[in-house]
């Protein structure tokens, strides 16, 4: 039996990297097609005080391989945030989902007894099982940091709907 916890991170991860690649594809032929800088696109923001839409797919990406990794007992890896054109944002979408299809739903077996650890030493330390990680922190902070990179680029003109935003399930 495949642990409930693989079942709600690892596919719903893929589909929504893979949806999430689409829209910057979307994105990126908006910005040809109109004659946009695509800098423009990649550095817009909803709110001065908000990280710009490269640095949303930088963090969402990194959700996804901290969620798969911490999930699964594995070691989470560090990757620069060098991003800084839509090849390179698509590049890392790719490792992000190479990353999550390096994993068994049997590495997960043992997950449901786990306990995560976030911000390890620091004042803001905080222990979670992991069902609480994957559902009440790791889940929303990819999905918001999605659903804003959709939102920028909607603000901006692109025509995504809520069909692009959900990719193919």
């Amino acid at each position: 039996m495949t642990s409930p916890l693989y079942s709600a991170s690892i596919p719903v991860l893929k589909q929504m990297l893979s949806a999430l690649s689409d829209v910057l594809a979307k994105a990126e032929a908006h910005a040809t097609d109109k004659k946009i800088e695509p800098n423009a696109l990649l550095q817009a923001r909803l709110f001065p005080d908000m990280f710009p839409l490269v640095r949303q797919v930088q963090i969402a990406a990194d959700f996804a391989k901290g969620i798969g990794s911490r999930l699964a007992g594995a070691p989470v890896p560090s990757w620069p945030d060098t991003e800084t054109s839509f090849a390179d944002l698509q590049a890392l979408i790719a490792k992000a989902k190479d990353h999550l299809d390096s994993f068994t739903p049997e590495q997960f077996a043992a997950s449901e007894s786990l306990e995560i650890v976030l911000r390890p030493g620091t004042p803001k330390e905080k222990k979670l099982s992991a069902s609480a990680y994957l559902l009440h922190y790791g889940l929303p902070q990819f999905f918001f940091h999605v659903t804003t990179t959709y939102a920028i680029l909607r603000h901006n003109g692109v025509e995504v709907g809520k069909r692009d935003y959900m990719g193919a399930y």
